[in-house]
């Protein structure tokens, strides 16, 4: 017997009718390149979205065709990546950090008719061009004191959308409808393409805003110095706008960013781990400046024990460390101490911070062996992280070779390898592709990695393999260190190691670097350390 309540499609609409709705007087906030900030409210969010939404349609932009942008975070970003869902057609944020070469192959293959461009970006953007065929380009330029040649450009934004009606009715009757094409980082292979849908991110965007998860109110201003091409900036817009929080958006390497925490009471901002060990010294300087900020929201990367233990006992700021992929709308995982921990000691709180942390509501997670057998959650069994949600891809974009990465009864291989303890807490233990194999023996980069970014000498570092004429493979470790010294970096990191692991897992070589590369979505590159080496 079928239930009687209406079946309501769950569509991006509902989000952005709620936020001007019931929250129409809430701010949008951007950092623009000259070190002002650029605000307006949900209100003309919502009738600039709608213009948007009518002026993509002039341009022969309909249901189901895909719409690029390669762009920083600003107020325009967001409007687009609303807009164009709102019109039924499929943002598709191109991640500016990736090779013009692979880009041109992502654009081909989601067949965008129309691409916006950020004016911040067109130096990038014009060796991409070069390789691309599309229709319509309209750039936006949120600094207006430029003053540049105009005559190459195709379409300038706010003459664009300033010709429009602002009346425009979403009308998407499938929730299943796609809204989102978003690209994996491609640090395991190439690049593969998730698409999204309404009724996926509005789910996602209710599981993020619990408690325990972003834990998002009307009383917040969040700041995501994440970029939209990752996973739609982890859905924080979408969060926020659902919670009647305000915005605040920037570039994560603007020097303004402690002023903008400042100025506007930051109150919840996210980010991956580099971003906020760069930021540090400077928040330690002006603590009385951002006592408004409450709460991290850190993800990419684990987050160094140190700096969890310098923002939450210097700043007083609660560090919320998460896991998740692109595959995932990005959130499959966040760490929150439990009522149960309240009696452990600091170090205690630390380490259990630090893991990837508990399966948001809605995200359902296992472990499986070799031989497909599901494996005990005892926080010492490691075994392939297999998940599955409401959120979650069951197949990529345009790829018929699903196999590898999706199994029969309809959950995501993740590629990653995992203990979970009693408790439900997950720790990655390593990429199943990144175990170092040495002598017949597993060594895992990650486990290496944890350890030496407990030592305080160390700012950050990655593990990886290289090639062994004797073992086959041997560990080497890449460190950014704290400050210079005369006494002998690689002897104290091995003496570190050593009370942590057996011999054979403790790396041969350190190389101390200014900084290690980073994908365009903050995780350690560790194919350009291996160039680099």
């Amino acid at each position: 017997m079928f239930g009687v309540m209406m079946n309501y499609p769950l569509t991006l609409a509902q989000i952005l009718e709620h936020a001007h709705r019931i929250h129409g007087d809430k701010q949008v906030h951007t950092l623009l390149p000259n070190g002002k900030v650029h605000t307006y409210n949900y209100d003309t969010l919502d009738r600039r979205v709608k213009q948007l939404a009518n002026a993509i349609t002039t341009l022969g932009i309909r249901s189901g065709d895909s719409v690029a942008t390669f762009a920083s975070n600003t107020y325009q970003h967001l409007e687009i990546c609303c807009a164009v869902p709102y019109a039924g057609a499929i943002i598709h944020p191109l991640n500016v950090r990736l090779a013009p070469t692979q880009l041109a192959k992502i654009v081909e293959e989601a067949n965008d008719k129309l691409i916006f461009v950020d004016r911040a970006c067109v130096e990038q953007f014009s060796k991409l061009q070069q390789k691309i065929d599309c229709k319509h380009i309209v750039f936006f330029n949120i600094d207006t004191g430029q003053n540049e040649n105009r005559t190459n450009l195709s379409i300038e934004y706010e003459q664009f959308i300033s010709e429009a009606d602002n009346n425009y009715i979403s009308d998407i009757q499938d929730e299943n409808w796609a809204m989102a094409l978003c690209y994996t980082s491609g640090t395991s292979g190439e690049p593969k393409g998730v698409l999204y849908t309404h009724r996926s991110m509005f789910l996602h965007t209710l599981a993020v805003n619990q408690a325990d998860v972003f834990g998002l109110t009307e009383s917040d201003v969040v700041m995501p110095l994440v970029p939209m091409y990752h996973a739609m900036g982890w859905g924080l817009p979408y969060a926020s706008m659902f919670a009647g929080a305000e915005i605040v958006l920037a570039n994560a390497n603007h020097t303004h960013i402690v002023d903008l925490i400042a100025e506007t009471g930051v109150t919840v901002a996210a980010g991956v781990p580099t971003i906020w060990a760069r930021l540090l010294p400077e928040l330690q300087k002006r603590k009385q400046e951002i006592t408004s900020l409450r709460r991290l929201i850190v993800g990419g990367e684990p987050m160094p024990p140190t700096l969890i233990e310098a923002y939450e006992k210097e700043l007083r700021v609660e560090v919320r460390h998460a896991w998740g992929m692109t595959e995932m709308s990005p959130t499959g995982t966040f760490s929150t101490l439990r009522k149960a921990h309240q009696n452990l000691s600091d170090a205690e709180k630390t380490d259990i911070k630090a893991m990837q942390g508990r399966p948001i509501p809605g995200v359902q997670v296992r472990l499986v062996s070799e031989n497909d057998v599901e494996l005990p959650w005892d926080g010492k069994t490691i075994g392939e992280l297999q998940v599955r949600s409401p959120w979650t891809a069951r197949t990529y974009y345009k790829n018929t070779s699903t196999a590898e990465h999706f199994t029969t009864d309809g959950w995501l291989r993740t590629g990653d390898l995992a203990t979970i303890n009693a408790e439900g807490y997950m720790q990655i233990v390593d990429r199943a592709k990144a175990i170092i194999r040495s002598g017949g023996e597993s060594i895992s980069s990650v486990a290496l990695e944890t350890a030496l970014l407990k030592h305080p000498s160390v700012n950050d570092a990655a593990v990886v393999g290289v090639s062994d004429k004797k073992w086959g493979e041997r560990p080497l470790a890449v460190v950014v260190i704290t400050s210079q010294t005369d006494e002998d970096i690689s002897e104290i990191l091995k003496q570190h190691l050593a009370t942590e692991f057996p011999k054979f897992w403790i790396p041969d070589k350190f190389v101390v670097v200014d900084e290690i590369p980073k994908t365009g979505v903050g995780k350690t590159d560790k194919h350009a350390i291996l160039q680099m080496l």
